[in-house]
């Protein structure tokens, strides 16, 4: 069985919309594209070179048209993202000229996708798969890099619909900008008691 494992971007409220630019998804009038970028500093950067490591990648159709209009011709800053397959999850797009690319529509699918054999898929981005994937439980880690800014509006990270779980910690630090990097692995059933009992 193979791991999914959601790696996003995201603010103290929860915000993981256009990190990258300005332009990167203004959708529903969102003005704070490019949030992150003021964050950068030599431990991130080796962060994201690690998570950046060539692994298959499963993205929604929005992410998914985002990444292909841009690292096709970038791919030098992500060695290997040409060549590993990119799963996208739409009920609309059925091809893409970018290279690897395979389409999935339904939950079904991405189950069919996780108990195939292979190596861990990596999802970037697109908030509303990361959503539906909580809500079957179907994340086993969530690598987050939760930045110390609070933008209010935007596509959110969580919403009402997750399967409650228990999480672990696998590993955590803050970068000198302030950037707390939490790994998590998932971890069973969540636990109820009383504090202090």
């Amino acid at each position: 069985m193979r791991k999914i494992i959601v790696l996003t971007f995201i603010t103290l409220d929860g915000v993981m919309q256009a990190p990258g630019g300005p332009e990167e998804d203004t959708s529903g009038g969102f003005q704070y594209g490019g949030w992150s970028a003021s964050y950068g500093d030599e431990v991130f950067n080796k962060v994201l070179q690690k998570q950046m490591e060539p692994a298959d990648i499963l993205l929604g159709r929005k992410t998914f048209e985002i990444f292909a209009n841009f690292w096709p011709e970038h791919a030098e800053h992500w060695p290997g993202i040409n060549d590993v397959t990119k799963y996208v999850m739409s009920n609309t797009m059925k091809e893409s000229g970018w290279e690897n690319s395979v389409f999935l529509t339904s939950v079904a699918d991405i189950q069919k996708l996780k108990n195939s054999d292979g190596a861990d898929i990596k999802v970037w981005g697109s908030s509303e798969l990361v959503q539906l994937l909580l809500k079957h439980d179907l994340a086993d880690e969530l690598w987050l890099k939760i930045y110390p800014v609070l933008l209010g509006k935007g596509k959110k990270l969580f919403d009402n619909e997750v399967v409650p779980a228990a999480f672990k910690l696998t590993e955590g630090f803050v970068t000198p900008s302030g950037v707390i990097v939490a790994n998590y692995a998932r971890s069973g059933n969540v636990k109820t008691g009383t504090i202090g009992a």
